[in-house]
């Protein structure tokens, strides 16, 4: 049989919630994806409690918080232990990303469902990967492979592919085609017939405009503000797809000699650029060839403006400018704030880039029509002053003295415990000195000591604290333990934290400072309605494949078996029966915690090659591979399963017919042909190659239900001279075996 896949949705079916699901594969239990949204709500976390502990290994696709942002809380509080894998900039850019939220929250509220150590703690062990570099897994996992591949939405965003037995298991989620500024289109069409496909149906009812014609209207919208004398608000994420948004801006500002000011708000932009400077061979190709030829790093941006503090905004000129500022949702963040200032003048543009969590303030801000008005709720932390703060550190010393009386009563428990009566020699110490044992010589040290004038108890006799000494030794005195003098590397990072300004887990001296603030403050809120008269504008810069890419890429890859996660109920739906029509017979889009089997239908066997049988096969090479035809008898064991293949016993094999392997491009033929002196043109959807001869192919690439079809290439004309220089041309495309 197949090898066993069972898919269970924790998080993120029939809506659009954060993404989370339980992958297991012949019983080891992969969590792809631990997401969380901007309202952190814990209820939303339920079935990943329950499932926890039982979780062998962690696989991350993206940086955002929609994929990795509640995997510091699981870790703390459910248990979560398993080994983490990742690429590096969703490693970085993920860290990164939960500093910005936890900061953005404590700024205004007492958050504590997770700190910045829990961050630290749950990153600090993620294993990371580069795209296509094989992992294999042990123990548990023995025979598992893993791999992560360009998904072509946020830097380092990862189509996993999971191999066991020959078969794969694809997790494809938030993939994009198109080739940007920044990043290359993802390779999911690469993949052709895997058992399973997990894939979301987030923008199955979504038609994009040309990138050319969005580019265009995002430029205009944003200069006619700016030349009306306005203000623009970006609400950004905090490392996504804010960098597309940059070198937009960056190259436009370059090209046309513009000068209005633009800035980057978040509490780690100037760490995330500092990243993202390190990371060009993530992106695209044409970025890292400008680097390769000019040594031009793109994200040296010369027209932003790099900002943590809000403060910094507030000093500079009055004028148009441009900011963009996280969080996206509007929930909490810069983008809050500045939102509140700017929503009342009708000059002012807010400029969505992406469509807001469900039940977020910029998903109500991008309904249709839009409201007048919003109800907010202004929070601010304050240092602590006056008698608060005379409350404050008078308490907080009550808590030291607290603390300091537990710790001495503990360690006079431990002093008694360990007290004895006299010195007694252990006779197994093998420590001697002149006939004497160690301990006799530093006995006298331990001697009871009695004081003139004190009857003692006759259950105790008075002495000073004795501690036993358990050190080991040896021939050459006593045993040192090295780790008990290695600086461990977390203990070093924390330690330099502050220092910052490479790349090495650090962050930028001023962030570090926000992190390690510890000045006594509290938090005062305020109630208001804020009169929305700016103009709200929403443009697609998400960097998702649309609807009719995603079915287009799905009828290529032609999985045997399909799963549908996150999107709406009615997205959902509709691309689950245009799959079942046009793709696979067998499409599934679970409920949370319905566990669906998805174990393939073919009959896969482990054999083994016989070195006899090896050691008279003919291989051919293949591109990277070689093949060859086998020709064998099959041995059982005595239980049936099969063991081993084994050459002919008896007549030898009937000879077999030529095989042409390999897949014939027509656009890339003419070109061959073209280069051999051959006058070739297309004409009615067929390769008209000199005077007399054509060549067209027949049959359709898929079938009905997905399959592949078998297509053959025709070539028509008469025996001539030319049709067998063509033919011969033809054969030379290929392998033959």
């Amino acid at each position: 049989m197949g090898t066993s896949v069972q898919v269970t949705p924790l998080c993120g079916v029939y809506n659009e919630n954060p993404l989370s699901y339980l992958v297991s594969i012949d019983g080891f239990n992969f969590l792809i994806d631990c997401g969380w949204n901007d309202h952190f709500d814990p209820s939303l976390l339920q079935p990943l409690s329950r499932i926890a502990s039982t979780v062998d290994a962690v696989l991350l696709s993206h940086s955002d918080t929609l994929h990795l942002g509640a995997l510091p809380y699981a870790m703390k509080q459910f248990g979560l232990s398993a080994p983490v894998y990742a690429t590096e900039p969703v490693f970085r850019l993920g860290l990164l990303t939960m500093y910005d939220h936890y900061l953005s929250r404590k700024q205004v509220s007492e958050f504590d469902l997770f700190t910045l150590d829990d961050i630290d703690s749950a990153f600090q062990n993620v294993t990371r990967l580069t795209y296509s570099q094989n992992c294999h897994l042990s123990g548990k996992g023995e025979g598992i492979v893993i791999a992560p591949h360009v998904a072509g939405h946020l830097l380092g965003g990862t189509v996993w592919k999971i191999t066991k037995d020959g078969e794969d298991v694809i997790y494809a989620v938030d993939f994009n085609h198109r080739k940007e500024r920044h990043l290359n289109g993802t390779v999911l069409e690469s993949f052709v017939r895997p058992a399973v496909l997990i894939t979301d149906a987030y923008n199955a009812l979504n038609n994009q405009p040309s990138r050319r014609q969005r580019d265009q209207e995002f430029i205009d919208a944003i200069l006619n503000t700016l030349r009306g004398n306005g203000n623009v608000l970006l609400p950004v994420d905090t490392a996504g797809r804010i960098l597309e948004l940059l070198l937009i801006l960056e190259q436009y500002w370059e090209q046309h000699h513009l000068t209005y000011p633009i800035f980057f708000l978040t509490y780690v932009s100037s760490s995330t650029v500092d990243y993202v400077k390190s990371f060009l061979e993530w992106m695209s190709d044409s970025i890292a060839k400008s680097f390769e030829h000019t040594r031009d790093n793109a994200f040296l941006l010369k027209h932003v403006t790099l900002l943590i503090n809000k403060t910094e905004l507030e000093n500079i000129p009055e004028g148009p400018k441009i900011v963009l500022a996280s969080m996206a949702s509007l929930e909490v963040g810069f983008s809050h704030d500045i939102f509140v200032e700017w929503a009342a003048d009708s000059r002012n543009l807010v400029l969505f880039t992406e469509r807001g969590q469900f039940g977020s303030r910029a998903r109500i801000l991008q309904s249709d029509p839009p409201p007048k008005a919003v109800k907010v709720t202004l929070s601010k932390r304050v240092p602590l002053v006056g008698e608060e703060l005379a409350a404050y550190e008078e308490e907080q010393e009550k808590i030291k003295k607290e603390e300091a009386l537990k710790a001495s009563l503990v360690k006079e428990e431990e002093s008694n415990s360990k007290a004895v009566v006299g010195t007694d020699v252990s006779k197994s110490d093998p420590m001697i000195i002149d006939g004497h044992t160690q301990a006799d010589v530093v006995g006298e040290a331990y001697r009871d000591v009695l004081i003139d004038g004190f009857v003692p108890p006759s259950s105790v006799a008075p002495m000073f604290p004795f501690y036993d000494d358990t050190s080991e030794w040896d021939d050459f005195g006593e045993v040192i333990n090295p780790d008990d003098y290695v600086i461990k590397d977390e203990d070093m990072d924390m330690g330099s934290m502050a220092v910052g300004g490479d790349l090495d887990g650090k962050l930028d001296e001023g962030t570090a400072s926000l992190m390690l603030d510890t000045t006594p403050s509290k938090v005062v809120s305020s109630e208001l309605t804020v009169q929305v008269k700016c103009c709200l504008v929403y443009m697609d810069f998400e960097g998702r494949s649309d609807g009719r890419s995603i079915k287009s890429i799905l009828a290529h890859v032609a999985p045997l078996k399909l799963v549908l996660v996150h999107g709406s109920a009615e997205a959902t739906e509709h691309l689950k029966q245009h799959c079942l029509r046009h793709v696979c017979p067998h499409v599934y889009a679970p409920q949370i915690e319905e566990t669906i089997d998805v174990t393939s239908d073919l009959c896969a066997y482990k054999v083994q090659l016989s070195e006899k049988l090896m050691s008279n096969v003919l291989f051919k090479k293949l591109g990277d591979y070689e093949i060859a035809w086998i020709d064998s008898e099959v041995e059982k064991t005595e239980n049936g399963s099969i063991s081993s293949l084994l050459p002919l016993s008896t007549t030898p094999p009937p000879p077999h017919k030529s095989v042409l392997v390999g897949d014939l491009k027509m656009a890339d033929f003419k070109q061959f042909l073209a280069g051999k002196g051959v006058q070739v043109e297309f004409a009615g959807g067929a390769l008209r190659c000199g005077e007399y001869v054509t060549l067209r192919k027949v049959g359709d690439a898929t079938q009905k239900g997905g399959a592949a079809a078998i297509q053959q290439i025709v070539i028509e004309g008469p025996l001539c001279e030319e049709y067998y220089k063509i033919r011969e041309y033809l054969y030379s495309q290929f392998y033959s075996l």
